[in-house]
């Protein structure tokens, strides 16, 4: 199994210890999406996709997070799941994709890594506003296929606006 691509969205505000969210293509036939680069007390590690668990109230079968007192719904009292992890309170998060064995985590671990140090350094190397490089640059506006077909996409798409300012909705 081999990495092909691995995609990282910084984060705008980086106060927080959520650094980036990325994605990985495995073989160029699988993709895992919403992996979180966080900046633990040693440096950023990658936290797999997950869910917050949820169970249907008894009374109303709504959906709770799993460590709630009571419904969200009706207020009912919330029975104890006996999902328990090691501290035995509730288990609150469920991964969605992880790795089997150490191997595979480091392997996926240190390629997301390395791509959030490439991006950090694109990041810091541009000039001030947007930070998010793109992957792909267009040197012409795209034209419009169709009714509009050889218009640039942004007049095809622009709103009419009438004499007195306002805009107005097609009428087709």
């Amino acid at each position: 199994m081999e990495i092909t691509e691995v995609r990282v969205k910084l984060m705008e505000n980086s106060d927080d210890r959520l650094q980036a969210f990325c994605s990985v293509t495995f073989d160029d036939c699988f993709v895992v999406r919403d992996l979180k680069i966080i900046e633990g007390s040693s440096g950023p590690f990658v936290a797999m996709p997950s869910r917050k668990m949820t169970v249907h109230c008894p009374r109303c079968h709504c959906k709770n997070h799993s460590r709630a007192a009571y419904c969200n719904q009706c207020g009912e009292q919330q029975q104890d799941t006996g999902v328990h992890n090691d501290d035995s309170r509730g288990k609150l998060y469920a991964d969605i994709a992880h790795p089997i064995n150490a191997e595979c985590r480091e392997m996926i671990q240190a390629r997301v890594i390395q791509q959030y140090h490439v991006e950090l350094e694109y990041r810091d190397q541009k000039p001030s506003g947007s930070f998010q490089r793109q992957d792909t640059v267009v040197d012409e506006p795209a034209t419009v296929q169709g009714p509009h077909q050889g218009i640039p996409q942004e007049v095809a798409e622009s709103p009419l606006e009438s004499d007195d300012g306002f805009v107005q909705k097609d009428s087709f």
